[in-house]
């Protein structure tokens, strides 16, 4: 877990939580669009590489949790040493960077709302499956690791979501109670492990559709980007 320098990090027991307003985002889907990257560079190394023959609608479902945690979903945990786990994982994420370079950018709204949130002195946080390697091209591209006190990905939990281990291990670092948060979501395995964590969550439509989320009861809001007025009302 990253804290952003100049920031303490606050392990178990060492941060009294505090009943501030705090926000935490997941990553991909959810402040940048793309999601189709990623399908994309894991079907092409399930079918190219690996010998797969997996259809679109067979490899999207798979979009969540860390990356040999969808190989093994796909291939079965036979298959695969975690070395061998690895560099796929690294070859995959280094084709969607490659793909999606031209397009990175954050969602619509997303930057104002950012600066709006940091103005008003909520911490925020990322919440993320993704790899360091991921999150990183995407602060550092952009510009906005500032903006974050602190950074969970997939090499700092055991359990992804919808474990809601992210989400608290998210929290314990920015010293507020889970009843506190609001998760910024876009895949139902998150907005689930928002629930799981005691969270509310906001979820942006990039990737599923609102019908989708129904049996989650904590979802406070759809939206397609950070341009709904409703976000307006988040930072008052």
């Amino acid at each position: 877990m990253q804290a952003r320098p100049g920031m303490p990090f606050f392990g178990a027991g060492k941060q009294p939580q505090k009943s501030m307003k705090a926000f935490i985002f997941d990553l991909n889907g959810t402040m940048i669009h793309d999601m189709e990257y990623h399908t994309r560079a894991w079907q092409y190394l399930f079918n190219n590489d690996l010998g797969g023959s997996f259809t679109w609608d067979e490899v999207k479902p798979q979009m969540y949790g860390k990356n040999q945690e969808v190989l093994v979903r796909m291939f079965g945990p036979e298959r695969f040493t975690p070395a061998e786990m690895d560099s796929l994982s690294l070859e995959k994420e280094k084709r969607y960077q490659q793909e999606f370079l031209p397009h990175l950018a954050l969602l619509p709204g997303l930057m104002e709302f950012l600066e709006r949130a940091h103005q008003a002195g909520i911490p925020m946080a990322i919440g993320s499956a993704a790899i360091p390697f991921n999150i990183n091209f995407v602060l550092d591209n952009l510009n906005i690791r500032h903006y974050f006190q602190a950074i969970v990905s997939a090499d700092d939990v055991v359990l992804s979501k919808p474990h809601p281990e992210t989400f608290l291990k998210a929290a314990e670092a920015l010293g507020t109670a889970p009843a506190h948060c609001i998760v910024f979501e876009d895949v139902p395995k998150g907005a689930e492990a928002a629930l799981n964590a005691g969270m509310k969550a906001i979820v942006l439509t990039t990737t599923h559709e609102e019908g989708e989320f129904t049996h989650l009861p904590n979802v406070l809001h759809f939206a397609p980007d950070f341009t709904d007025a409703f976000f307006q009302t988040l930072v008052k």
